[in-house]
């Protein structure tokens, strides 16, 4: 057999620091590589596989799909597609879906919503998109421009203007650049995920909400990490007293195939029109099948479970020798240790853990579902694993 590794190396461009691992296959929550090595699984593919690997319900929905039609354009209809953007609506109270490919894309047409319905309502002059520092929102010369993390920016100038950044949890700052501003919207993070996996408060969120209803400006809530179940409510905003006007959603939500979308709430549903967005694949019937199998099993007692695992991690990690802090909210989880978290994330595969990084923090994304005979032994293999880094 050819050498994999060497292969990659030559042949696939470098922006990925990969660990020297090669998965082959997997089952739940469970992954192997070339020789047959067992790893429990706590990233999920960066909160992706919401069911884990291989999953029969997931798999049925695909193969299904798959034997009938794998693609067709959007010039026509198709079941899975309407049923999808029918059960997102049902479950949010939201109005239409668009439906795209990944987390950027329905971050970008967020923004295309945002700017129309400004420049109709308010004046073409009212494009400026206020988002918060150290957020994320994709790797497109647009969503690069909204992320607030200049060392993302430094190599890819000019990014496309019309984005202001302002200093997380302070109310007072937004007020001064609303004041100062044409607006057409803010887009936050309820939990900021590439940025250290950090939980915005209750107190702020609520207060921009607020702030956004005053100055009639569009609240966007991006639950690309965050939506599908990962924090123990199908969205994570639903943790809020807040009602977002638009919700861009991707990664869990397709289980493992591409797909993203975009909530449109009743004041926005007609603001595309005919020839306004698009995409070849968006709303694809095999990925809407995959997403539709997700959806239908992220029920009440499946949210209790996210949430009672959750209390398991923290509760492991928050008094522990090493730890300094653990964030997040459900199965969404950073923790910052003492030592450096990339050289315990490195230990971990070593030992059979999989996980993640977030800035300086170990990150936890395992599966929705995932046993908690696996859940405990892995939060027992990262526990030992800190406590030999942080003597």
């Amino acid at each position: 057999m050819n050498d994999i590794k060497s292969i990659d190396k030559e042949y696939i461009a470098g922006t990925y620091n990969r660990f020297d691992l090669q998965l082959v296959s997997g089952k739940g929550s469970i992954l192997y590589d070339e020789t047959g090595k067992s790893y429990i699984d706590m990233g999920s593919g960066i909160g992706v596989t919401a069911f884990g690997t291989a999953d029969e319900e997931w798999k049925a929905a695909v193969n299904e799909q798959i034997s009938k039609l794998q693609h067709t354009s959007n010039l026509y209809y198709t079941q899975p597609c309407a049923l999808l953007a029918k059960t997102l609506c049902e479950r949010t109270g939201m109005s239409k879906v668009f439906f795209s490919n990944s987390g950027a894309e329905a971050n970008e047409c967020a923004i295309k919503i945002a700017r129309k319905y400004a420049s109709k309502n308010k004046g073409a002059d009212y494009f400026n998109i206020i988002t918060i520092e150290n957020s994320f929102h994709g790797r497109t010369l647009t969503t690069l421009a909204a992320t607030g993390q200049a060392h993302y920016h430094e190599l890819f100038n000019p990014l496309t203007p019309g984005f202001i950044h302002t200093p997380a949890e302070d109310i007072e700052t937004l007020k001064v650049i609303l004041a100062e501003n044409k607006c057409a919207a803010i887009m936050v993070e309820c939990i900021q995920g590439e940025g250290g996996v950090i939980p915005l408060s209750k107190d702020y969120l609520e207060g921009v909400a607020k702030l956004a209803k005053k100055h009639d400006i569009l609240l966007i809530i991006d639950e690309v990490q965050t939506g599908n179940g990962r924090t123990g409510e199908l969205y994570a905003y639903m943790n809020y007293d807040i009602s977002p006007d638009l919700v861009s959603t991707a990664k869990g939500l397709g289980g493992g195939l591409p797909i993203g979308a975009v909530l449109i709430n009743e004041k926005l549903q007609n603001i595309l029109g005919f020839g306004d967005h698009g995409s070849t694949y968006g709303g694809n019937p095999v990925c809407c099948a995959a997403a539709l199998s997700v959806i239908n099993r992220i029920d009440e007692k499946l949210l209790c479970e996210v949430k009672e695992k959750s209390q398991f991690i923290f509760d492991a990690f928050e008094n522990l020798k090493g730890v300094e802090s653990v964030t997040g909210m459900g199965l969404m989880v950073g923790i910052k240790t003492t030592a450096n978290s990339a050289e315990i994330v490195k230990e971990c595969i070593n030992k059979g853990v999989l996980c993640l990084t977030a800035k300086d923090k170990i990150r936890l994304l395992p599966a929705l579902n995932i046993p908690m005979k696996e859940l405990e032994k892995a939060v027992n293999i990262i526990k030992e694993t800190i406590e030999e880094r942080c003597n």
